[in-house]
């Protein structure tokens, strides 16, 4: 009978053991891996972030490119001509329409 009552006291212990034991680790657990999910979800953001800048810098390339064009007297008359069709004295603009 004493060593009925001790195994009922070892399981009991075990049991308990167990519930405790899992009272502690699921918070532990739930807490760990929404983290995971936050740092992959910011990861995610900097790499849209990272592809974001990328774009911007090749723009601002482009728009420094053309400013220091722009800067060239000689550039800004041929543009103007093509673009809004000026012409020099005694220059003939003719239009030819697209194929569109």
């Amino acid at each position: 009978m004493a060593k009925r009552r001790s195994d009922k006291l070892v399981k009991r212990r075990i049991l308990l053991f167990f519930v405790f034991f899992g009272a502690i680790i699921g918070p532990l657990s739930y807490s760990f891996f929404s983290n995971i999910d936050k740092i992959m979800e910011i990861n995610r953001d900097k790499k849209n972030l990272e592809d974001k800048l990328s774009s911007l810098k090749d723009e601002e390339d482009v728009l420094n490119s053309d400013i220091k064009k722009l800067n060239d007297p000689e550039y800004v008359a041929r543009y103007a001509r093509e673009k809004y069709l000026y012409s020099k004295d005694g220059e003939l603009i003719i239009r030819i329409p697209d194929d569109e």
